[in-house]
């Protein structure tokens, strides 16, 4: 055995190891800020319903007319 070079060790991460972790990481990052962005949207539309409710009116929802 060589003495400038130190064994290798089974449990040090290859580069393949580290870019499918990034690849996954990246993904979930996505996944949430997207999730989130569908959220504060429901929330605003939903927000939006409401003041349109209290104020009174009836013409707060659009209807869907098939054919039309």
């Amino acid at each position: 055995m060589n003495a400038a070079q130190p064994p290798e060790r089974e449990d040090v991460e290859s580069a393949r190891d580290r870019r499918t972790a990034n690849i996954v990481l990246v993904g979930f990052i996505i996944l949430v800020v997207g999730g989130g962005l569908w959220m504060m949207n429901a929330f605003f539309n939903q927000r939006a319903m409401n003041d349109c409710l209290a104020e009174g009116r009836r013409d707060c929802a659009p209807i869907a007319v098939p054919g039309r």
